[in-house]
């Protein structure tokens, strides 16, 4: 079984992945946290140093390598869509999920963060606003099913999760039950 979750930063993929990935017993992958291994620094110091072509590159190969061995549930970084062959994959190779969340929303999380390289800028707003709109097709086509994250906790967007991935016939029904209580 394996589940892939995309989005914009800040939507959610890494914490919500985590939890759905320890409430339904998978293994939980990072793709951002497999690219940094592999470049041996932080994706923003490589963004800085390299560009965004190179980093995407290293991104698609990651990709590529986590659909020919699909197993968990795998985070994605925010812009893992902007290439057609990483859709592709994402979608053929996984039960792909959509975390959706407006700019406004995001904006509200992620106004102190630092790390997100493509937010660093002087109307951090205004940027995801272009991303959404640049963006939110391309999650479209390459996701099977589609989240709204809104204000929800992640408790309760992995129980929609999971209640979709048993819809969908991904897994068991009864896989529901928290065994956290």
């Amino acid at each position: 079984m394996a589940v892939a979750l995309v989005g914009l930063p800040g939507a959610g993929k890494s914490a919500v992945g985590r939890r759905l990935a320890q409430r339904l017993q998978f293994p939980f992958i990072d793709s951002d946290d497999l690219i940094e291994r592999r470049i041996g620094c932080s994706i923003r110091d490589y963004f800085e140093r390299e560009g965004e072509q190179s980093f995407r590159d290293v991104e698609q190969t990651v990709i590529a390598e986590l659909a020919a061995s699909a197993e968990g549930i795998v985070s994605t970084g925010g812009g893992a869509v902007l290439r057609e062959a990483n859709r592709l994959q994402l979608h053929n190779h996984f039960h792909v999920i959509y975390l959706r969340s407006s700019p406004e929303d995001l904006f509200r999380r992620l106004r102190h963060d630092v790390k997100r390289p493509l937010l660093q800028v002087a109307d951090p707003l205004g940027r995801l606003h272009e991303l959404y709109a640049a963006r939110d097709p391309l999650y479209r086509q390459a996701a099977h099913d589609v989240v709204e994250t809104g204000r929800p906790s992640v408790a309760m967007l992995v129980n929609i999760i999971v209640m979709q991935l048993e819809l969908a016939g991904v897994i068991p029904p009864g896989s529901r039950s928290d065994p956290t209580g």
